[in-house]
């Protein structure tokens, strides 16, 4: 089979596409044939060697896709040769006290996709059988790949974590990311009242679209300025932050009293300076946030499946193309995913 993996951390141009063993399943795996993989931030993270994660070389990213099983051994599966599924990025422990109390996200001996496991930056991929989901035929290969981490983050960060209700008010930075994107659909679909952020007028049309009520471009003014001015100075209930830096330490000028800030990503700096002062006089709430509970993932997808949540895909490549894939995703000229199919 091809894969496009990387032998040593460095650059988009350390990824390389080149043939590599087909797998074989063992008791209890199954072997997909990758028809779509999204490309995500931490891929890139992983790639440079700064995503903190323990890999050995060479290695494979890739940790949301979707395709076709092709081989399975496993006993009293609902899965045979043929059948299309969409593949859950993470497999938890299932008895560890996090997943004993329904945060499997939390598990110590979670194994991710692309981490822990072989991702499916490949033609085939080989996976555990808990982590196959069946794929309805009215839903493609590309939609699927591309819906799974955005969605199930972001109703992670504004359902669970920020307990986002009809009525409030929320900020979305970024409105052109994966996860920009899909935060504004889920935040709408709550009911709340969106703000959102992009660098340009023509991102931030499009996030109209997907159903943001207010539009800030960052580069023409200053966002928190803006934001109190649409607010008549009160502030707003919830900022969802995935950036960090400068943008976090501003985005706390932008919450009301009780307001919460949910980080849950960092690429514009991960250590920043904090004025602990504010938290307490105005009783305000910092919440971290990672990757979903299955639950939830399986909640999104629903929705995804019922055409209630749209993934937006800026560009499908070719798996040879990876490394291009993480040169446009890094450019921050995107609006929507980055995906690779076969």
């Amino acid at each position: 089979m091809k894969v496009a993996w990387f032998h040593r951390f460095g650059g988009p141009e350390v990824l390389v596409y080149e043939d590599a063993p087909d797998p074989e399943p063992s008791p209890g795996e199954a072997i997909i044939k990758m028809g779509a993989v999204g490309v995500n931030h931490v891929d890139l993270d992983t790639r440079a060697g700064v995503s903190r994660f323990p890999i050995s070389f060479p290695h494979i990213l890739g940790k949301e896709f979707a395709g076709e099983v092709v081989s399975i051994r496993g006993q009293n599966v609902p899965f045979k040769e043929g059948d299309r599924a969409w593949v859950a990025g993470h497999i938890p422990c299932n008895h560890c006290e996090y997943c004993l109390s329904g945060r499997d996200n939390l598990c110590d001996s979670d194994r991710p996709a692309g981490v822990r496991l072989p991702g499916a930056y490949s033609e085939m991929v080989k996976v555990p059988v808990e982590a196959l989901q069946p794929l309805p035929s009215h839903v493609g290969f590309q939609e699927a790949a591309a819906a799974q981490i955005a969605f199930a983050t972001t109703w992670h960060v504004l359902i669970n974590r920020a307990a986002l209700q009809p009525g409030q008010t929320v900020l979305i930075h970024a409105a052109g990311s994966g996860i920009g994107s899909a935060a504004i659909q889920v935040a709408n679909l709550a009911g709340a009242t969106v703000f959102t952020t992009a660098s340009t007028q023509e991102k931030l049309q499009k996030a109209k679209e997907l159903g943001a009520h207010h539009l800030i471009n960052y580069t023409q003014e200053d966002f928190v300025q803006k934001v109190l001015d649409l607010t008549g100075g009160q502030g707003l209930d919830a900022v969802m932050e995935h950036i960090g830096g400068e943008v976090f330490t501003k985005s706390l000028d932008c919450l009301k009293k009780d307001g919460v800030i949910v980080t849950v990503g960092g690429h514009g700096g991960e250590v920043v300076p904090l004025d602990i002062i504010p938290f307490f006089r105005r009783e305000l709430r910092l919440v971290g946030s990672r990757v979903s509970t299955l639950p939830e993932l399986r909640k999104v997808m629903g929705l995804v499946f019922d055409g209630k949540l749209k993934p937006v895909i800026h560009q499908a490549l070719p798996l040879s193309q990876a490394p291009e894939a993480h040169r446009i995703l890094d450019s921050r000229e995107v609006f929507g995913k980055v995906i690779l199919v076969p």
